[in-house]
Parts: structure tokens; C-alpha cells; sequence
């Protein structure tokens, strides 16, 4: 008889009851809840962080255009090919298009805001002028999402007068600076500083 009761209590002893068993699989189903909800926020931080990188990137791309195309505006006998001509919100030249295959061409360009976009508009620059219609301007958009361009421009209004900011640039000789200031909707949390570009002088 006691060993009976002996392996009775082994028996109850080496198994588990089922509130135990409950809170096991509550537990379990707290730390499955707890992993999926961290696992989905973890992405969506991966996913944040890939778009500010992406923006980022996107924009140090286009001042690197910009600044390769303001600084290398073409001259010929110490002057521009044609009249610079600029506004706060435009500016239009003859510059250096790069073709990708390690050359440039010349190509008429205006630099300026179109739907919401910071956009270069060019053509291939014609050296004389012919009966033939001008081709339709090209459109390369720079930087989407942009609420407003401010540019200025750094030099003497006339060859004798010192130099000074002004907002309107029309000359045949280029400005010591060209500044380009983008406005960003609000809540953008993207940030471009002050591009400031001499052009060759």
C-alpha cells in the first residue's frame, strides 16, 4: 500500500497541472504579440530611414549637378557664349550638358520651378541662327517636391560699380556667386542648405 501511494505522488509530482499549463501559453502568446508588434516597428524605422537616405542621396546628386553646370558655363574671349539672364526663380544660360559618355555638348539651358519641381529645361545650343524651328525644350526634373526657388546673384550691376546681392542677373559678363535657396512644403523634413556656385570668371 505505501508503495502504491509513493508512486502515486512521483507521478503527480513529475507532470504539470493545467493552470500551469495556461499561464505558459499565456505567456507564450504575450511574447509572440510582444515580437510580431517590435518586428513591425522595426521595419517601419528600417523603412523611415531608407527614404531619408534615399532623399539624402537624392539631393547631394543634384547640387553636384548644379554645381558642376554653374561653375563650367562656357566662355569665349573672357565672356559667355550668349547673355546670362536670371531671376529669383529663374535662370537662363548656355552651359555644358554631360552626356554620360565622359564628353559634355553645349546646350541652352534654364534652370527653374515646374508642377512642384526644381527642373533644368535645355536644347542643343544651334552656334547661328536658322529658319528651322527650335526643338521643344527637355525636361529633367532635379528635385520633386519642392515648394519655391530663391536664387541671387553676387556681382557689380555695371563693370564699375562694386559688387553687391541682387535679385535679377542680365549681362554679358557672369556674377562672382549664384545662390540657389529651395523652399520645401511644410513638415518636409528634408534640408538644403545655401548652394553657392562661382561660375568661371
Amino acid at each position: 500500500m505505501t508503495t502504491v501511494m509513493h508512486s502515486g505522488r512521483r507521478a503527480r509530482a513529475s507532470g504539470f497541472t493545467l493552470l500551469e499549463v495556461l499561464v505558459a501559453l499565456a505567456i507564450l502568446g504575450f511574447l509572440m504579440v510582444g515580437l510580431t508588434y517590435g518586428l513591425r516597428a522595426g521595419l517601419a524605422l528600417w523603412a523611415a530611414q531608407q527614404r531619408h537616405l534615399n532623399e539624402t542621396a537624392e539631393l547631394d546628386s543634384a547640387a553636384r549637378v548644379l554645381r558642376t553646370i554653374l561653375s563650367r558655363i562656357p566662355m569665349a574671349e573672357g565672356r559667355p557664349i550668349t547673355r546670362l539672364k536670371g531671376s529669383t526663380d529663374s535662370f537662363a544660360f548656355v552651359g555644358e550638358l554631360p552626356t554620360g559618355l565622359g564628353n559634355t555638348r553645349l546646350a541652352d539651358m534654364r534652370l527653374t520651378l515646374d508642377h512642384n519641381s526644381l527642373a533644368l529645361f535645355w536644347t542643343p545650343y544651334r552656334h547661328q541662327l536658322s529658319a528651322a524651328a527650335a526643338p521643344a525644350p527637355i525636361e529633367t526634373d532635379l528635385i520633386p517636391r519642392v515648394a519655391g526657388i530663391e536664387l541671387a546673384y553676387y556681382g557689380p550691376p555695371t563693370p564699375n560699380e562694386p559688387p553687391r546681392w541682387q535679385a535679377d542677373w542680365d549681362a554679358l559678363y557672369p556674377p562672382d556667386l549664384i545662390r540657389v535657396r529651395l523652399v520645401f512644403p511644410a513638415g518636409d523634413v528634408r534640408r538644403w542648405p545655401d548652394l553657392l556656385v562661382a561660375p568661371p570668371l
